[in-house]
């Protein structure tokens, strides 16, 4: 029998998968929340109940980063084993192929911000603040942060950031790009939702598609990229999906098709 999950959930409704962290008082990111994240972000990815998804750690606190305590401890030698394990059960939330939201409130610092880059898109709270403040320890970020962090909002912003450790308010995020919404407290996790909820009854294939082409296609340069993307258009015709939504566009206009997800 599998164990109960103690501090990272997959809770699923009407479509939209949430990924809920929950270790009081700050959800600091340590092995088990790691774990626990792995197994939540597969769960997402496998059920096909789940067709969009929300991460979010609550009313108070999105997630305040890496558990120091735990690593202050480590040797180097240690460090090389667990970096690749905390970097991986965020990289799992970052692969999962359908759309994710980060909802944020309250804090998401180091490891916490790390995981909200991991989604598409992220809302946050007007007293939301997030940041990188891993050089005020003597170190960089860890688990993406100066891969995704720059990806999303250039070299020159990305150094800044991680080079001052400094905090960011919600509102300077949205005008760097680091946030996609800003939303008055409270209201974070519901906008969330609504933002996934649309994708409940997609073209989940299609979207699947979409989302690698764009993550994959980062990675490559143009003309590899667009023949991803070209092999991602041309296998598309082989879905239940494609032949519903064009059929349903000649006949009724756009907007109007009903998918199966198939």
């Amino acid at each position: 029998m599998t164990e109960s999950p103690e501090f990272v959930r997959l809770e699923v409704d009407g479509g939209v998968g949430t990924i809920r962290l929950d270790r009081p008082k700050m959800n600091a990111i340590d092995e088990q929340v790691q774990a626990e994240l792995r197994v939540a972000a597969g769960e997402a990815t496998e059920r096909e109940d789940v067709r969009a998804v929300v991460v979010y750690g609550g009313e108070r606190v999105f997630a305040a980063g890496a558990d120091i305590k735990q690593m202050a401890e480590m040797s180097y030698t240690d460090m090389v084993d667990y970096s690749g394990t905390l970097q991986g059960a965020l990289t799992v939330v970052a692969r999962i192929p359908k759309p994710v939201v980060a909802a944020i409130t309250g804090y998401a610092l180091g490891g916490g911000c790390e995981l909200a880059l991991c989604a598409d898109v992220r809302f946050a709270a007007d007293d939301a603040v997030l940041g990188q403040p891993e050089i005020q320890l003597g170190i960089i970020p860890g688990a993406g942060g100066t891969q995704r962090l720059t990806r999303l909002v250039g070299p020159s912003v990305a150094k800044d950031l991680i080079f001052t450790g400094r905090f960011v308010k919600a509102e300077e995020a949205l005008r760097i790009g680091m946030v996609d919404k800003v939303v008055p407290d409270g209201a974070v996790y519901d906008e969330a939702v609504a933002w996934a909820r649309q994708f409940a009854t997609g073209p989940a294939y299609a979207l699947r598609a979409a989302k690698e082409a764009i993550d994959r296609g980062l990675e490559v340069d143009l003309v590899t990229g667009l023949e991803m993307e070209r092999q991602q258009f041309a296998a598309l015709f082989a879905t239940e999906d494609r032949a519903t939504g064009m059929a349903s566009f000649l006949e009724h206009g756009p907007g109007n098709a009903e998918f199966r997800g198939r």
